[in-house]
Parts: C-alpha cells; sequence; structure tokens
C-alpha cells in the first residue's frame, strides 16, 4: 500500500510538472503530455527511487544514494521526455529544450520524493520508524 500511495505522489508531481513545462509553455497537447507523465513515473520509480535509490549506497550513506538516484533521475527524464516527446509529436529538436526544462523541475523534486521514500516507503530498509495513522 505504501508503494501505491507513493507511485500516486510521485505520478501528481510529475504530470503537474510536464503539464506546466510541456502543455503550458511549449503548446504540446494533453494526451502526449499524460502518456509522457505516465511511462515516465513507472520508469522512473521503478528504476530511480527503488532499484537505484536504494542500492547506490549504504542505508547510512542517504546523502550519497540520494545524489546519486537524482543525478540518474535527470538523465532518465530528459531521455524519457525527449524520447517519448519526439515519438507521440514529430518534433525532434524541438523538445529538447522543453525536456531539459521539465528534467531540471523534477530532478529538485525527486531529491524531496527520495526522502519521502526513504521515511516513509521503506523505512525498514534504513531502521527509521514509519509514521503510523
Amino acid at each position: 500500500m505504501r508503494h501505491l500511495l507513493a507511485l500516486g505522489i510521485k505520478f501528481v508531481i510529475v504530470t503537474f510538472v510536464l503539464v506546466l513545462v510541456l502543455t503550458l509553455i511549449f503548446d504540446v497537447a494533453f494526451v502526449p503530455t499524460l502518456l509522457i507523465s505516465l511511462a515516465l513515473t513507472a520508469l522512473s520509480y521503478a528504476l530511480g527511487d527503488i532499484m537505484i535509490f536504494l542500492n547506490a549506497s549504504s542505508p547510512e550513506n542517504q546523502s550519497t544514494r540520494n545524489g546519486i538516484a537524482t543525478l540518474i533521475d535527470f538523465v532518465m527524464a530528459f531521455l524519457a521526455i525527449w524520447l517519448l516527446g519526439w515519438l507521440l509529436t514529430g518534433q525532434n529538436i524541438e523538445m529538447v529544450t522543453p525536456a531539459l526544462m521539465a528534467a531540471v523541475i523534477l530532478s529538485v523534486s525527486e531529491w524531496f520524493f527520495h526522502l519521502y521514500v526513504d521515511r516513509f516507503v521503506v523505512p525498514e530498509y534504513n531502521n527509521v520508524s514509519a509514521v503510523r495513522r
């Protein structure tokens, strides 16, 4: 259940940023933006937040894990937004700037999302107690 909530939070963040950047600033249609959001959320949660973030360093070394995962999330977000944007809109070079802008904003949010994952989604990984409701 904790993973589903985290996935939902991540989807809202990614969708908000991509709608803001791709749709409102760069006039990409809403449906391609939503499809990119879905794909990027699934990809970055599975790879960036679970596999890489949790295994990049020892549990005690949260800032190193966070830094490595955030850097990889930036690269992954840029490539996914650019390539999926290109495939869905037919615009190649035109997607580089929006992909870069969105990847930077998403990377900032990822730093904080990793803190959330560490504390509330996988607290047993680093012996942090989850807050009970």
